[in-house]
């Protein structure tokens, strides 16, 4: 933690010294292009520079640790009628490394999910930043999810190991991976590689697909196999995990698979009045999204990457019912 707390301080302080500079340089020019006073300038550029670190350590601090529950009914008409009231409490983008002096921290969400009495946990991939090693601390934590029907997953981009640097006698990428989902499945959970799982209630049946990382980016992996996912499953209701959304747009739209859930965007740890930058880089990027009789829900995950911040953009818990369309929300 003291680690972290360095790395963020040195970030502020070097921001700081240069955005300070950047200030006295504006506010000699105001001064002498407009005969406004130079100290009136350079204060009141002090504290506009305060706001952006004033919001960095709340999102360090504070947000990162408030964990948002929302709940959304989506009805399909093709739902059967024993799966109406179903409950998927959907969680992505853990990166365990952002939660290794955290436990704590983590196990206040895991207390909510559990709060939650889902029928069924699905996870949407990147439980890892960089490697296995992160789930030390997150793996004995994340063990204690519970639901009727358990904890199902899907590999993320992060989850390849694509970031570890091999060393002389380390691990490459490709055993780093292996470790990894060695691990996610000793921790109880169901992951899905290009392959189905079929639940029962009610007297009904559905189909919980997974796919590995797909991505219309190519600087991630997608290794995506669908028609393989989907064999075996005509006829039954489908639902889709997959990580990256772009995936929608590139391969599920036009399918018969009512629902997919994805994470992978974070929203980019940022957002103001609802507003946030991913939008220019993803065209679904957060919430919901509809095509006709298909539903895409993007969850903004738990975790982070890049900075350990987020700001306006609360780590996400989402609570799906699913409703029949003869009982229409």
């Amino acid at each position: 933690m003291y680690t972290e707390a360095f790395s963020v301080g040195v970030i502020l302080l070097v921001c700081w010294i240069a955005l300070t500079l950047l200030d006295l340089a504006a506010a000699g020019l105001v001064a002498l292009f407009f005969g406004v006073s130079f100290k009136r300038c350079f204060v009141w550029g002090l504290l506009s520079l305060a706001v952006p670190v004033v919001l960095l350590l709340y999102g360090v601090l504070i947000e990162r640790n408030c964990y948002r529950v929302n709940t959304v009914e989506l009805a399909f008409e093709e739902l059967p009628e024993g799966f109406d009231g179903y409950t998927i409490v959907q969680l992505s983008d853990i990166h365990s490394r952002s939660f290794r002096h955290r436990a704590a921290s983590l196990q206040r969400a895991v207390d909510k999910v559990n709060a939650l009495d889902a029928d069924l946990i699905a996870f949407t991939g990147d439980l890892v930043t960089i490697g296995p090693d992160e789930l030390e601390v997150t793996a004995p934590v994340l063990k204690g999810l519970r639901a009727s029907d358990g904890v199902v997953s899907v590999l993320g981009n992060h989850d390849y190991c694509i970031y570890i640097k091999r060393s002389p006698g380390g691990m490459t990428p490709e055993q780093a991976m292996e470790e990894l989902i060695a691990r996610e499945q000793a921790m109880g959970w169901r992951l899905l590689r290009n392959e189905h799982w079929t639940l029962h209630h009610g007297g009904d049946s559905i189909a919980i697909v997974g796919v590995e990382n797909t991505s219309t980016s190519p600087h991630f992996p997608s290794r995506g196999d669908l028609w393989k996912a989907l064999h075996g499953t005509d006829g039954l209701f489908h639902i889709l995990l997959s990580h990256d959304p772009t995936h929608w747009d590139m391969g599920v739209i036009g399918k018969d698979i009512p629902l997919t859930l994805s994470g992978h965007t974070h929203a980019m740890q940022f957002s103001l009045l609802g507003w946030s930058p991913i939008g220019h880089f993803y065209k679904q990027s957060k919430g919901l999204y509809r095509n006709g009789n298909q539903q895409l829900y993007i969850n903004i995950g738990l975790g982070e990457t890049i900075f350990p911040a987020r700001i306006g953009a609360m780590p996400e818990i989402t609570r799906i019912v699913l409703r029949s369309g003869k009982k229409q929300i």
